[in-house]
This record gives structure tokens, C-alpha cells and sequence, in this order.
């Protein structure tokens, strides 16, 4: 008797370690194929739902390697940007990336379901569910965030580039090089000064890039508000009421030329914004370049966008006050002071080191200096990480504060004309200053050579050798390394007054 009980003991004892074995391989079995539909969809559901598992697994692999393939052939940065730039591509992209995580996310939750021990309760069955969760949000999370971008890029582009280029701008080709027979790219840079107590836009900064396509190589001008004479071309409504430029004085300036144009926007078409039109065509007249295209950035929303960025480090040369104005020229309203030093600025005071005029010593002028800084400032700082986490951000800044006439269509070729500057181009910088230039009676002949020797530098004539230096005469000298203007500023790289 004693015997028959111990055997059947044995038996029971054995009974339970098998169950407690067979619970513990699938209790691995549910964790290894959930594991393995998290990270290739559909994999850990080819034992349960074989044809499921291999057409969700088949269909992956396969978008992967076309996926590849493309951006091998066109190269992995071009196909992001080209997606990237493309409402049409992004509208296909947001559904594919929609419809692609609720597959996979079917397939961790069927897999996690298909193997999941029967009998399973309390704090296993916990365990296994909140692990199927977690898995699953792996895959939604950055799926959202991807669609969500996504969103905001397409809806940026829609609103801050107008699909309308300019009458004589240049245009990139069809080519594998969009701009092949492209010999330069000039670019007005407007900060708009508009504001409920100003009248209409007034430029608060004037600025025109001109680029080099084939080399990416960038000079910046820098267009003084105050400069008078201002000529128009012959094609300018304008020109018939200001036959000899707009010279009535300090009434005259070139910051007005965009409130000229809107108060006499009978004398042009209806379909043109005559503000706009007259101020490039007056950058044009001045620096002797034809304005391709145009960015305005309206300087209330500067703010935002550097504090979007996460502010903006600065190597301060003088100290600016802040808040402050000049009234019957002595200065008033000073509320603190950005001090010399390298400093991060926060959005509200790199508008002040930006737009403070008032203290300084020649006014205007080192307020462009400033300007120049901080546009050098805000690009050494671009960083693809940082501003990818800060998007939302900047791209609802963007949208609200910045208007582009660069048609949509032709944003992949300009994507391609960015890299190129970041990669081999250099931003140099000619200010148009009181050094160089008389701002109330200005001589356009001498602006346009100094602004043709600055984009035509020059090539350095090669130091004569020691063998024959003896024989060189004195009226041999070797350029300068710098494009100098007569009395000043020079054409240095864009940082250069920081």
C-alpha cells in the first residue's frame, strides 16, 4: 500500500515538472516569435499562419529592397531630399507609412495571441501582455512621428513656397545636373520691418545672395536702408514718375521703395505684389545683378525661429543695448544690454543684437555688421539632429513667418544646390557700407565693378620664383589674398565681423 502511494507520488511529481517545463518553452516560444515580428514583420507568425507571415515578410523585404536600390542609385541624401521636397511623394508616403505600421502591429499582436500559453493567469499573463504592448509600441511610435513630419512638411511646403517663378528668373533643367548651364543664382533676402506701427513693409534688413551652382561658392551683399539715388530700370512703372532714380532726399530711401511700389499699385499689373516687384528691381538696378528669386522673413517672427533653434551662440564685439531708440539723436528706452563676449542668445535678444541701431557709433552700418554675424551664426549652427527633434517647431515658425517665390516643382533641384554649398561653398560677405560707399550720393558704376569683383575674384598671380625675382621690376606686386573695396570693408567670409 505504502509502495502504490509512493508511486503514484513519483508519477504526480513527475507530471508537474513536465507541465512546468512545457510552460516555461512556451513561455519562450511566445517571447522569442513576438520578438521576432517586432523586428521583422511578420516573421514570428510563419509557424502559426504560414502564408500570412511569409506575404507580410515577403512584402517588407521586398519594399526595403527597392527602397535601397533607388537610394543607391540616386544616393541616399538626394532620394531623402527629393522625397522630402515633394508634396506629391510625401501625400503617397503618409499612407504608406500609415497603412505599413498597422500590419506590422497586426502581426506582433496575432503573434503574441497565436502563442500565448493556454491557462496563462496573474502575473504571467501580465508580464506577456504588457511585453506584446511595448513591442507594439516600438513600431507605432516612431511610425506617428515619421507621418506627423511627414504632415508638417508637405503643409510647409504648400505655404511658404508660392508656385509662381518670377518673370526672368533663371530655372533649373531636367538633367542629371539641374543647373548645368546656370552660371549664377542671385537670391533678395528681405527681413520685413512690418509691424502695427509701421506703415506697410518696411525692409529692415536687404540682403542679396549670389551663387555659384557649379561650386556652390556664395557672396553676400549687403544693401544699406538708408542709401538714396535709388535707380529703377527703364521696365519699372516707377521710372516714369522717378525718370533720375528716387532723390528727394532723406525722404527717399531705399527702405521706402516697398511702400512706393504699394501706394502705386495702379502703374503695375494686378497680378504682381508691387511692393515686391519694385524692391527687387531697385536691388537689381544697384548692384547690377538680376534678382532670380526672393525670401522674405518677417522679423517678428525672428524671435520665434531662434528660440525654435534652441537660441544662438555669439561672438558679441560691442555692447548693444536693448528696447533702446534714438529720439533728437540722443538715446532713449534702454531696458538692458547685450555685453561683449560670446554669448547665447535667447530669440528676443538676438533681435536686439540684430536691430539695435541706437549707441552706436555709425549706426546703421554696424547693425549690419551684426546682421551678417548673426546669419553666419544661425547656419555654423544648423545641426541635422538637433533640428530634426526641433521641427515642429521651426516649421510652424516658417510657415507663419517666411514666404519663398521658389515654385514647388523646382525645390528638389535647389535641395541639390544647398548641399553644394554646405559641402564645397564658401559664404563670403561685401557689406555696402560707409567705408566703401557713399550712402547719399552713391556711385552705381563703382558699386557694380566691386560687386563683379567679388563674385570674378581675381586669380592670384603666382609669386615669382627665386631665380628670377632679381630680374622682376617693382611694377610687378601679387593681388591681395581678399577682394578689398576702396575705403574698407572687404570681401571676407560671412563670419568675419563676429
Amino acid at each position: 500500500m505504502a509502495q502504490s502511494e509512493t508511486t503514484e507520488g513519483s508519477r504526480a511529481l513527475g507530471e508537474r515538472g513536465l507541465n512546468a517545463r512545457r510552460k516555461v518553452r512556451q513561455s519562450r516560444r511566445f517571447y522569442s516569435l513576438t520578438a521576432a515580428s517586432t523586428v521583422l514583420p511578420g516573421l514570428g507568425l510563419i509557424p502559426s499562419r504560414r502564408r500570412t507571415g511569409i506575404a507580410i515578410l515577403s512584402g517588407f523585404v521586398l519594399t526595403v529592397l527597392v527602397g535601397l536600390g533607388w537610394a543607391l542609385a540616386k544616393g541616399v541624401t538626394s532620394s531623402v531630399i527629393s522625397v522630402g521636397v515633394s508634396r506629391r511623394a510625401l501625400m503617397v508616403l503618409i499612407p504608406v507609412l500609415v497603412v505599413g505600421a498597422i500590419i506590422w502591429i497586426w502581426g506582433i499582436v496575432t503573434t503574441a495571441r497565436d502563442n500565448m500559453p493556454q491557462g496563462t493567469r496573474g502575473r504571467p499573463k501580465v508580464a506577456m501582455v504588457v511585453f506584446a504592448a511595448l513591442a507594439s509600441l516600438l513600431i507605432f511610435a516612431p511610425a506617428a512621428q515619421s507621418v506627423r513630419y511627414a504632415v508638417i512638411q508637405r503643409s510647409l511646403i504648400g505655404n511658404v513656397f508660392e508656385d509662381l517663378r518670377p518673370d526672368g528668373a533663371v530655372a533649373p533643367g531636367d538633367g542629371d545636373d539641374p543647373w548645368a548651364d546656370t552660371d549664377r543664382v542671385n537670391v533678395m533676402l528681405v527681413g520685413s520691418d512690418a509691424g502695427q506701427d509701421r506703415d506697410g513693409i518696411r525692409p529692415d534688413s536687404l540682403m542679396v545672395a549670389s551663387i555659384d551652382p557649379q561650386t556652390g561658392e556664395t557672396v553676400l551683399f549687403g544693401i544699406p536702408r538708408n542709401l538714396q539715388n535709388i535707380p529703377f530700370s527703364p521696365d519699372n512703372p516707377l521710372s516714369q514718375q522717378f525718370p533720375d532714380g528716387y532723390n528727394c532726399g532723406d525722404q527717399c530711401l531705399m527702405e521706402y521703395v516697398w511702400t512706393l511700389g504699394r501706394d502705386n499699385a495702379d502703374l503695375f499689373p494686378p497680378d504682381v505684389n508691387p511692393g515686391l516687384v519694385a524692391t527687387r528691381d531697385a536691388a537689381s538696378q544697384i548692384l547690377g545683378l538680376k534678382i532670380d528669386y526672393t525670401t522674405v522673413v518677417n522679423l517678428e517672427g525672428f524671435t520665434q525661429l531662434v528660440d525654435a533653434m534652441g537660441g544662438v551662440t555669439v561672438d558679441v564685439k560691442e555692447r548693444v543695448c536693448i528696447g533702446c531708440k534714438l529720439e533728437g539723436g540722443v538715446v532713449v528706452g534702454t531696458t538692458g544690454w547685450i555685453e561683449p563676449g560670446v554669448q547665447e542668445l535667447d530669440g528676443y535678444r538676438a533681435l536686439w543684437y540684430s536691430r539695435s541701431r541706437a549707441g552706436s557709433a555709425d549706426g546703421d552700418f554696424s547693425r549690419m555688421r551684426r546682421q551678417r554675424c548673426m546669419v553666419g551664426a544661425l547656419l555654423n549652427q544648423v545641426n541635422p539632429t538637433s533640428m530634426l527633434m526641433r521641427y515642429p517647431a521651426l516649421a510652424a515658425t516658417l510657415e507663419d513667418n517666411v514666404t519663398v517665390d521658389i515654385p514647388q516643382q523646382d525645390l528638389e533641384a535647389w535641395a541639390d544646390l544647398v548641399l553644394r554649398i554646405q559641402k564645397g561653398g564658401s559664404i563670403k560677405s561685401l557689406p555696402l557700407t560707409n567705408k566703401n560707399i557713399d550712402v547719399n550720393r552713391p556711385d552705381y558704376d563703382k558699386i557694380h565693378e566691386m560687386v563683379q569683383d567679388a563674385i570674378n575674384p581675381p586669380k592670384p598671380t603666382p609669386k615669382p620664383s627665386p631665380s628670377t625675382s632679381k630680374t622682376t621690376t617693382s611694377s610687378t606686386t601679387t593681388p591681395p589674398t581678399s577682394t578689398s573695396t576702396t575705403n574698407g570693408d572687404e570681401l571676407s567670409d560671412i563670419t568675419a565681423s563676429c
